[in-house]
């Protein structure tokens, strides 16, 4: 009998174990009873009856990725080359995931395939490797709806690798190069130029400041000949004038002493000497002596017109 009830223990213990079922987050369990869809095992615990239900599957709801090999794909051209895809999908509804579709990666992976020839055998190879975002947004918008009946939505759907031909990624190289090579001639071309007009520019302001500052010397030179030349003049002007007064005083002062003829020609003489020193000043003598005589006459009655009648 003990032997009986432990039996018995152990298998209703074996019972519960398996009728109860935890499924993790993010996660959705398919249960069939007899065969037969019976419902959606969701996170958490979940009782089953053992032997009559049964887990068909767990369906991971994630957003999930796929990458699928290269696939050879002619462009309009007749261009082959090898593009690979990446594919971004969620499982919306666990259902029709499971029992619509046997594998559904293997189907995707070959509607990706038709797809993508179909779009490429559209293009041209240079629009094909400029248009990588067009592609990819036509390619998710079929497999999107092709998917929706199995309980599938395609979120994104990226071109990763386009692989042209050997011959013709060696051309495509050769031209790179040559509009690298046109671009650096270009752009050298242009900092000659630059520099060029830099240079002129530079030397066009040196001459004219080289220009205006011989103008102001000039200017300048000439207003310092200018004032100089006043100076000078002015200078002789006061010294003919001193001279001159000089003279006056003197003869007054002879005349008041009371000197006759004679001495007055003689200071007259002394006074045309000192005259004569002066660079600006030309003294012009009568080639006849007797010419003298009326100078001095002339001098005396000047000084005897200064100085008024004598007492004498």
């Amino acid at each position: 009998m003990e032997v009986i009830s432990w039996i018995l223990l152990i298998f209703v213990l074996v019972i519960l174990f398996r009728s109860i079922k935890i499924i993790r987050q993010s996660t959705v369990g398919i249960i069939e009873r007899l065969g037969k869809f019976h419902g959606k095992a969701e996170q958490g615990i979940n009782i089953v009856i053992p032997f009559i239900d049964r887990f068909r599957a767990i369906v991971d709801l994630r957003e999930q990725v796929v990458d699928f090999p290269p696939q050879p794909v002619i462009t309009r051209d007749n261009v082959t080359m090898q593009i690979d895809t990446v594919v971004y999908y969620q499982v919306t509804d666990p259902f029709r995931y499971v029992y619509e579709i046997a594998n559904p990666i293997a189907a995707i992976e070959n509607l990706t395939a038709t797809t993508l020839r179909n779009i490429v055998g559209e293009l041209e190879l240079d629009h094909t490797l400029t248009s990588r975002d067009i592609v990819n947004t036509k390619l998710r918008q079929v497999l999107d709806e092709a998917t929706d009946k199995w309980g599938i939505k395609v979120n994104r759907v990226e071109l990763k690798n386009i692989l042209p031909p050997a011959d013709i990624q060696q051309a495509m190289e050769k031209q790179m190069r040559a509009e690298r090579e046109k671009r650096e001639a270009i752009l050298r071309a242009e900092g000659q130029k630059t520099a060029a007009i830099l240079t002129a520019e530079g030397e066009k302001q040196a001459t004219i400041l080289q220009a205006e500052a011989k103008r102001e010397a000039a200017i300048r030179e000439a207003e310092g000949i200018k004032e100089s030349t006043i100076l000078k003049a002015e200078g002789e002007a006061q010294a003919i004038l001193k001279v001159q007064q000089a003279f006056a005083d003197s003869l007054k002062m002879i005349k008041e002493a009371g000197a006759d003829e004679k001495v007055l020609a003689l200071k007259s003489l002394e006074t045309l000497k000192e005259l004569g020193y002066g660079n600006a000043t030309k003294i012009i003598i009568p080639s006849e002596l007797s010419g003298l005589g009326g100078v001095f006459a002339a001098l005396k009655e000047t000084v005897s017109k200064d100085c008024g009648p004598s007492s004498a």
